[in-house]
């Protein structure tokens, strides 16, 4: 698929990788919904992208509330005319063991802990694929559908809820490419590693060293790499079903 002029909705795209992913496809020459709950933020992200020479629109939506997800999609197709992709990238993170023992006292994770980033990182996730799915269906665009994904979906220590999510996501993924196919709309993932984004630059620096003594690579990763493999998935029409591990050779 050719990016020019396709129109894309973004999810949490208003800064780390949902921004970084946006310009990119802008400097392609692609229209942008960028999605996200922080208004001035996002006006910021559509004003980069269309100096990066691509349309953008902001879109205030809370991926984990159907209704708002109903609405954001039929908003976006009768502003744009059309919806030929979506990167489902919005997340969020509520990490925690299990069960915790300090100093003789137990703590668990909460209910409430698990259930926040369920709702976002997987729900959300079905919520915009099956809408846009359908609005694409409806319209006869064809195109594709990007996940994000990570490398915890293998099991990583202290992100019980977030591992179950993204290796829900990475699964789904396989399925939706499945059921999909036959309405000319592909549907592939991207697993992150360890990427330089808000979160990391606030990380101590042994914490950093220590993260990144375990890459073979040596380093984490920069956003515009996630950003290039997004837009490869997008440009790639063989490409369908599967996960693109961007982590620096790094395996859980």
């Amino acid at each position: 698929m050719q990016l020019n002029d396709k129109v894309i909705i973004i999810t949490g795209g208003c800064q780390g990788l949902g921004r970084a992913m946006a310009e990119h496809l802008a400097s392609k020459g692609a229209k942008l919904a960028l999605v996200d709950l922080n208004r001035e933020k996002l006006d910021e992200a559509v004003g980069a992208c269309k100096a990066a020479g691509g349309d953008a629109r902001s879109y205030l939506c809370n991926v984990a509330d159907e209704q708002q997800v109903i609405q954001m999609v039929a908003q976006v197709a009768e502003d744009f005319g059309a919806i030929n992709g979506l990167v489902n990238n919005a997340g969020i993170l509520r990490d925690g063991l299990t069960i915790k023992i300090k100093d003789g006292e137990l703590s668990k994770l909460t209910l409430a802990q698990w259930q926040a980033v369920i709702d976002v990182n997987l729900t959300g996730v079905f919520l915009c694929t099956r809408e846009v799915a359908a609005k694409m269906i409806e319209l006869d665009n064809k195109g594709a559908i990007v996940n994000i994904s990570s490398i915890s979906r293998a099991g990583n220590m202290g992100q019980a809820n977030y591992t179950a999510a993204k290796a829900g996501v990475a699964a789904d993924t396989v399925v939706w490419a499945k059921e999909l196919a036959r309405y000319g709309i592909r549907v592939g993932a991207i697993a992150p590693g360890f990427i330089e984004t808000e979160m990391t630059a606030s990380m101590k620096p042994e914490a950093l060293e220590k993260m990144t003594a375990g890459i073979p690579l040596r380093r984490m990763g920069k956003p515009a790499e996630i950003a290039h493999g997004a837009a490869f998935i997008f440009e790639n029409d063989y490409f369908t079903g599967r996960v693109l591990e961007l982590d620096g050779g790094l395996r859980m």
